[in-house]
């Protein structure tokens, strides 16, 4: 079996409420069909949680109309803790998430009606694309970015997650891993200086390296239709010493946590990796050398893996088994015995919104 990558999956969010944030995320963003909400233990996170297993509970929430969901993350067996500094552009992990939507102007206007926190004017990148950046109501930062690529249309602005920003030591070093890694080989812009475009936003007066890279071959995979085509922008600040987002933190607590690709062959990407010198640090698969059977996330099924970019920045591998449909007659998508790199029918697909919601129950 060869490797392959769908796309951007999802995004971890550390949250203190996760009810009460997959509620405004549905309301501000469409996140509205929930994959699974499971309640249990992360048993498999040792090397980030402590040494010991914590009680949380998940949502993986979608947007169908196209672009990466969130997995809204609450712990349960202890307070989730915020960094102990205020967290800079520049600084090391993910500092925003690039959402999708149709019309900038038209919803930087909505969300002025909604009183949504609106952290800038409209901006534009170094091509002239517009874009904006809000906050969420528990201070994660999120940039709008102007998108034409939709899977389905559902009479809403926003889609998911296109993208992330994520803070770098060594630019160089780090397009080489996002580029080997995750297949991110084409570097649409790369320039340095200060951006009024970043004036607004916590230490965006800095000096900065700013690279943004996408992929020049289409994704490949059951639902890579539905993720589309994504971009990582690396930032690296030249004037100021970058702190570690979740230093001295757990995974899990509060802000950005993972960033998630659905992939195919878990196996190819366990030896590449290894070979490139990012070995897996958590493998749901082999822990400890151990062969397990498939990891169940609740309702849902798979494998998982979680490797480091340069800098510690978490990146999860999920290779899913099954993805329930209804649960109560008991219907699932069953993806063990597909084909990786080739996308479902858009009908298939399209079958998740049997499970959207019109209302969170908070």
């Amino acid at each position: 079996m060869q490797k392959n990558i769908s796309g951007i999956q999802q995004v971890g969010i550390g949250i203190p409420n996760v009810l009460e944030a997959w509620d405004w995320y549905h309301k501000n963003f469409s996140m509205d069909t929930p994959v699974f909400n499971d309640e249990g233990w992360a048993e498999l996170m040792l090397p980030y949680t402590g040494g010991q297993p914590q009680k949380r509970q998940a949502i993986l929430a979608l947007n169908m109309k196209g672009g990466g969901g969130f997995e809204i993350w609450q712990y349960k067996s202890r307070t989730p803790e915020k960094a102990k500094f205020d967290i800079q552009l520049g600084d090391l992990g993910i500092f925003a998430v690039k959402v999708k939507t149709e019309s900038v102007k038209e919803t930087y206007q909505e969300f002025k009606k909604k009183n949504i926190s609106i952290l800038s004017k409209i901006e534009k990148d170094p091509l002239g694309k517009e874009f904006f950046f809000v906050n969420d109501p528990y201070g994660n930062i999120f940039q709008m970015v102007e998108n034409k690529e939709w899977f389905s249309l559902n009479g809403t602005l926003t889609g998911g997650a296109e993208g992330v920003i994520i803070g770098v030591t060594d630019m160089e070093k780090s397009m080489d891993f996002y580029n080997e890694m995750l297949g991110y080989d084409k570097v649409v812009f790369d320039t340095n200086g200060k951006f009024d475009a970043f004036s607004s936003l916590p230490g965006g007066t800095n000096s900065f390296r700013r690279v943004l890279l996408t992929h020049t071959e289409p994704r490949k995979g059951p639902f890579s239709k539905l993720f589309g085509s994504s971009t990582i922008e690396l930032i690296q600040v030249t004037d100021r010493k970058a702190q570690k987002i979740f230093k001295d933190r757990f995974w899990g607590d509060l802000g950005f946590i993972h960033l998630c690709f659905d992939i195919g062959g878990m196996n190819v990407f366990r030896e590449q990796c290894k070979a490139a010198g990012h070995e897996f640090t958590v493998d749901s698969r082999r822990p400890n050398g151990v062969e397990l059977d498939v990891f169940d996330m609740g309702e849902a099924s798979g494998d998982f893996a979680y490797i480091e970019d340069p800098d510690g920045t978490l990146i999860e591998l999920v290779e899913a088994h099954r993805v329930p449909l209804v649960k109560k007659i008991g219907w699932y998508l069953d993806l063990s015995k597909r084909n990786r790199a080739k996308a479902l029918p858009n009908w298939m697909v399209k079958m998740l919104k049997l499970k959207t919601v019109k209302k969170v129950k908070v």
